[in-house]
């Protein structure tokens, strides 16, 4: 009997959309023949399995199961997919960790970890991680422009320190546009980060470690027509240039996938991941943010570097799936200690 697969989109954030977009990505990707998949919609008023009915199946959340021609039905895995709360801050995974459903993400910590950019940022430094300086913001916490202007300068990034796709950033290039810039991500989430300019080339490289394998893939270096790599840019082809792989030196590409790998271990991941960089004119490495559900449309970055590595992405997909379907899933090196371990987490 083929095993059930939930592929679980949707979500409570401004990234729906984009969440629907990577579900269908992921439908194409997951082999047929050997899973039954369906996709489960999750919004804050309902949670459906998508049929060909227009209402859908609820879902009963005591056992994230549902009724079909009279039988109950069970999943026995799920792949999220959702970009943003509760998919990528480790509210989902919790849910699932009880329930006793393998899925395909980050566990709890790494996730909750990673979705607070800020957090992650301050936790990476400490491995030696270059990332922006920045100033954190809580919704009622008093700021003072001029005192951001004396620790960062200008240009900064004003984004929300909970959310993706650069939904609610502005770059801001004077002290009279932070009022408008600090409200406007306020708008996304409940606290919001103002990020010293990095200048330099963007890129962004995948990674995923399945039993005793590990996989870096080729890096992407993206060129965005707009001011810089927003929303349009993400999801409109002709406001950007995804090169794969990235027009740099081996040895940069050797740093890069180097880096990628350790972060990995470091925060605890599992599943596919995505680590986007700043390289700068002076060839130094700058870390933008970690991202533990990575868009998986067709022309997504992760699925043009599994096709510049020569992969084939149905073939990767299983050995994701069935990675987390052992009753014990095997990490690469057993003996690689993840600091978040070190302090009694446990995030598989």
């Amino acid at each position: 009997m083929k095993k059930k697969i939930a592929i679980v989109a949707g979500g409570y954030s401004s990234e729906y959309v984009v969440s629907l977009n990577s579900a269908k990505g992921i439908q194409s990707f997951i082999d047929p023949e050997r899973y039954e998949v369906f996709v489960v919609l999750i919004t804050k008023d309902q949670w459906l399995v998508q049929t060909n009915e227009k209402s859908g199946i609820p879902i009963d959340k005591n056992d994230f199961g549902f009724i079909q021609n009279g039988e109950k039905q069970r999943f026995d895995f799920a792949y999220i997919t959702i970009h943003g709360t509760p998919g990528e801050n480790g509210l989902l995974q919790g849910y699932l960790d009880m329930l006793g459903i393998p899925y395909s993400s980050c566990g709890v910590s790494a996730s909750a970890l990673t979705f607070n950019k800020y957090f992650c940022n301050q936790y990476l430094k400490s491995f030696g991680v270059k990332t922006a300086e920045s100033v954190f913001l809580g919704k009622s916490d008093p700021w003072d422009a001029a005192a951001i202007e004396t620790k960062l300068g200008f240009p900064v990034f004003v984004k929300p320190n909970d959310s993706g796709s650069s939904c609610g950033v502005t770059k801001v290039t004077s002290i009279d546009q932070l009022q408008k810039a600090i409200s406007y991500a306020f708008e996304e989430g409940t606290e919001t980060l103002v990020e010293r300019f990095m200048p330099g080339m963007e890129v962004t490289c995948g990674c995923y470690k399945i039993k005793d394998k590990k996989t870096v893939l080729p890096i992407t270096e993206v060129v965005s027509k707009n001011e810089f790599f927003d929303f349009d840019a993400k999801y409109n082809p002709n406001s950007v240039e995804e090169i794969t792989p990235a027009r740099i030196s081996d040895s940069m590409t050797e740093k890069i996938q180097s880096l990628t790998a350790n972060i990995y271990d470091w925060i605890g991941a599992k599943g596919i991941i995505r680590i986007d960089y700043i390289i700068s004119p002076e060839n130094e490495i700058g870390m933008l943010e970690v991202n533990t559900v990575p868009g998986m449309t067709a022309t997504s970055f992760i699925p043009q570097q599994i096709k510049a590595a020569g992969l084939n992405i149905r073939e990767v997909f299983t050995e994701i799936i069935e990675n987390e379907l052992m009753p014990n899933p095997i990490e690469v090196n057993p003996n690689q200690k993840s600091p978040l371990r070190d302090l009694g987490v446990n995030n598989e």
